[in-house]
């Protein structure tokens, strides 16, 4: 079968399978439907529509979205990526791959390989944090006295008295952004 630029549609569910019951459902459904067998609520839905995420979706005569197997398909690609720590942009083009079946495996590797390196640096940074709060904790005393290690410093943002940088300073492309997990 020769490849092509088509949407990917995975095969019909079968007993056992998360979604054994989309062979049941009477399709197009409803943006609430949709929401339901994706596991993503309406609102989000929509914004994953306005960014691109999903081809344009169909509207009945009365202007309501009428979504179809491979648009909860999608859906669901795109909310296990989110669990994964994805980005949007990661994930814009990690749904532009998966709907490409002339994609290399290349490509798609490359942008895990990123995530993962920079789950690896955040995790690195949490120890370091976890790590820092430990000795502060082990300095105060945690008495009736008002001398406290911790809010000492707290009181100097830049380094903790041990040197550890306690947060890395966003970087001009990433402020504004709102990143999962970061705040």
């Amino acid at each position: 079968m020769p490849a092509s630029d088509t949407p990917h549609t995975p095969p019909l569910a079968t007993v056992g399978d998360p979604d054994a019951t989309d062979h049941l459902t009477a399709w197009p459904v409803s943006i609430g439907k949709a929401a339901q067998l994706s596991g993503i609520s309406p609102k989000m839905l929509r914004h994953y529509e306005t960014l691109g995420l999903l081809a344009a979706v169909p509207r009945t005569d009365s202007n309501y979205r009428q979504y179809s197997l491979a648009d909860v398909h999608t859906l669901r690609f795109i909310r296990r990526a989110r669990d994964m720590g994805f980005g949007l942009d990661a994930i814009t083009e990690l749904v532009s791959l998966w709907h490409n079946r002339r994609r290399s495996s290349a490509s798609v590797k490359r942008i895990a390989q990123k995530h993962r390196d920079e789950l690896e640096q955040r995790i690195e940074a949490l120890q370091a944090m976890q790590r820092t709060l430990g000795h502060l904790l082990h300095l105060c005393p945690g008495d009736g006295r008002p001398d406290c290690p911790i809010l000492d410093d707290l009181s100097h943002p830049d380094t903790t008295r041990s040197g550890t940088k306690l947060y890395k300073p966003a970087t001009p492309g990433e402020q504004g952004r709102n990143t999962r997990g970061t705040h």
